[in-house]
């Protein structure tokens, strides 16, 4: 596994770059590496309503060399991720063939709420990367369950860490702690 030398988080569906759990997040890592918060298009447009995951991949695309170069980080050594939707967009970017050290997926939205059958997984196939899961086990978007069965097409290494009690919003101190401590657990493994 590669050595992390930034970290791009992107929020969820209906937040911005300012929500509190990536906030926390860059302020405990900040000290260990470059972390970026980033809006995609839509909401800095001042929208709050997501357009489709498939229209925001090719902007991300095009964004994460830019992104890096600000980090000073080559893209390849770029851990990418975030929040929900956030993750889901940096997932795709990955499958269809951005370079990263690895993706950080928080409260993936594996299916939507009461409805397992539409699965969001069509692109794991292609995700190489080491990967790491962080969601709550009352999720209604994925049970630790479905994440643990549908993340086994991934190619890369997969970590699943789960937030006992948490919905899909990790909204007490302990749970968005957790959030954070599951991240520098799995940055030191993926540093060896």
């Amino acid at each position: 596994m590669s050595e992390a030398q930034g970290l791009l988080l992107t929020p969820g569906a209906g937040g911005g770059a300012d929500h509190r759990t990536l906030v926390e997040i860059e302020a405990a890592l900040a000290d260990r590496l470059p972390v970026r918060r980033h809006d995609f298009a839509y909401r800095r447009s001042g929208r709050r309503a997501p357009p489709r995951a498939e229209t925001v991949t090719p902007e991300l695309l095009a964004d994460l060399p830019l992104i890096a170069a600000e980090l000073g980080v080559p893209p390849s050594a770029m851990v990418i991720g975030g929040r929900s939707f956030g993750g889901r967009v940096c997932s795709m970017a990955v499958a269809a063939g951005a370079p990263a050290a690895g993706l950080v997926l928080l409260s993936y939205p594996l299916h939507p709420p009461d409805r397992p059958e539409r699965l969001r997984t069509a692109h794991f196939g292609q995700i190489t990367v080491p990967c790491l899961f962080v969601s709550g086990t009352r999720d209604p978007f994925a049970t630790p369950d479905e994440l643990s069965d549908h993340s086994e097409a991934i190619g890369g290494p997969v970590t699943l860490r789960f937030i006992d009690g948490a919905r899909h919003d990790p909204n007490t101190i302990a749970a968005r702690r957790a959030v954070v401590e599951h991240i520098g657990e799995w940055l030191d493994a993926l540093e060896r």
